[in-house]
C-alpha cells in the first residue's frame, strides 16, 4: 500500500473539517458555548459513569444538527441563551439514538474506534443511552418557553418509531420506496428538521419560515440518510471510520436495494436476496451496478438537496442563504 493510500483516510477527514469550520463561520461562537455546555452535561460523579461519558463524548463528530439551530437561528435573527441550550440538546439527543444504533446494528466501529457497546456491552450501553436521552429532555426545560422541549419530544417520538418500523421491516424485500422514505424521515430526518425550525422559532421567526426551516432540515436529513445506505455499500471501512455492509447483513432494504430488485425479473430477485443474505457485498454492488440503482439513489439524494436549497426562498438573498446552500450540498460530499 502506498503512502498516499495510507494518508487518505487522514486527508479526506482534514478536507471535510476545513469545509465544516468555513461553513460554522457565523456560529463559531455559539458552537463553542454549545461544545462547552455539551462536555459539561455528559458527565458524571461517578468515575465509571464518567469513563464512558468521555468516550462517547465525539460520538457526532460534525455536530451537524446543532449547526442547523444556530444557522438558522442567526438567519433569522439574533441567537440566544435558549440556541445554546437547544444545541446541546439536539447533539445528546443525537448521540443518545447512536448508541443505541450500534447495538441494534451489532457495529463494532464508530468513528474509527470500538463502539461502546463492544467494550461495555449491550445492557450497559441500552441504560447509558437511555441515561443521556432523559437528561437531555431535562436539560430543554431550562429554555425560556417549553417550545424546545415540546417538539424534541415529539422529534424522539417519532424517530422512535422509525427505528420500530425498520426493525420491524428486517428482511421484508417488498418493501415499497413510500414506506423507506416513511421509516428514514421518521429515524433520520426528524432531528435535522426539528432542529432547524427551532432554530428559526427561537429567533422570532413567522409560522412560515419555521415550516420552510422545517422542509429545509427534512430535506437533508432524507439526503443524508441515502448517501448512508450508499456508504454502507460503497464506502471505505478505513475512510467512513465505522462498520460498513451491516445494512446488507441486518437485511435491511435500503434505497439502492429496493431499487434494483424493482428492475430485475424474479432470478435477478433471488440472486441479489442470496448475495445479500451471504454477505457477499462485492457481488450485490456489481448486481445493482448494472441497473444503475446506485446512480438512481445518488440523484434522489441531490434532487432533496435542491429542494432543500429551494425552500429557502423565504430568506432575502445574501451570505446566509448562500452559506445554508452550501451546507446542503455538504451532505453530498460524504466520503465514498
Amino acid at each position: 500500500m502506498s503512502a498516499d493510500t495510507n494518508n487518505a483516510p487522514d486527508s479526506a477527514a482534514q478536507a471535510a473539517k476545513a469545509i465544516l469550520a468555513r461553513l460554522y463561520t457565523p456560529i463559531l461562537t455559539e458552537l463553542k458555548q454549545v461544545e462547552e455546555m455539551y462536555r459539561t452535561e455528559l458527565s458524571s460523579d461517578d468515575p465509571y459513569i464518567a469513563n464512558l461519558l468521555e468516550y462517547i463524548e465525539d460520538y457526532s463528530g460534525k455536530k451537524l444538527r446543532p449547526a442547523l439551530l444556530l444557522l438558522a437561528g442567526k438567519a433569522c435573527g439574533t441567537v440566544g441563551r435558549d440556541h445554546i441550550i437547544l444545541g446541546v440538546v439536539a447533539e445528546m439527543l443525537h448521540t443518545a439514538t447512536l448508541v443505541h444504533d450500534d447495538i441494534l446494528d451489532d457495529a463494532l466501529l464508530r468513528r474509527k474506534r470500538a463502539s461502546i457497546n463492544a467494550l461495555a456491552g449491550n445492557e450497559v450501553s441500552v441504560l447509558l443511552g437511555d441515561h443521556i436521552f432523559s437528561h437531555a429532555f431535562e436539560i430543554s426545560l431550562e429554555c425560556t418557553t417549553p417550545v424546545g422541549a415540546r417538539e424534541f419530544s415529539r422529534a424522539m417520538a417519532r424517530t422512535c418509531f422509525g427505528e420500530i418500523m425498520q426493525v420491524h421491516n428486517r428482511n421484508n424485500f417488498e418493501l415499497s420506496e413510500a414506506k423507506y422514505f416513511e421509516i428514514i424521515e421518521g429515524k433520520t430526518a426528524e432531528l435535522y428538521a426539528t432542529s432547524a425550525m427551532l432554530g428559526a422559532h427561537y429567533s422570532g421567526a413567522d409560522e412560515k419560515t419555521c415550516r420552510a426551516f422545517y422542509d429545509y432540515g427534512m430535506n437533508l436529513g432524507r439526503a443524508f440518510q441515502i448517501m448512508d445506505d450508499l456508504l454502507d455499500l460503497l464506502g471505505e471501512e478505513s475512510l467512513v471510520g465505522k462498520t460498513l455492509g451491516s445494512d446488507v447483513e441486518k437485511g435491511k432494504p435500503t434505497l439502492p436495494l429496493i431499487h434494483h430488485l424493482t428492475h430485475v425479473n424474479e432470478a435477478g430477485r433471488a440472486q441479489a436476496l442470496k448475495a445479500a443474505a451471504e454477505g457477499k457485498r462485492a457481488e450485490l454492488m456489481e448486481l445493482l451496478h448494472q441497473t444503475g440503482s446506485f446512480k438512481y439513489a445518488a440523484a434522489r439524494a441531490n434532487a432533496f438537496v435542491s429542494a432543500a436549497k429551494k425552500g429557502l426562498d423565504v430568506l432575502p438573498g445574501g451570505d446566509m442563504r448562500d452559506l445554508l446552500y452550501e451546507v446542503a450540498e455538504f451532505v453530498l460530499s460524504r466520503e465514498l
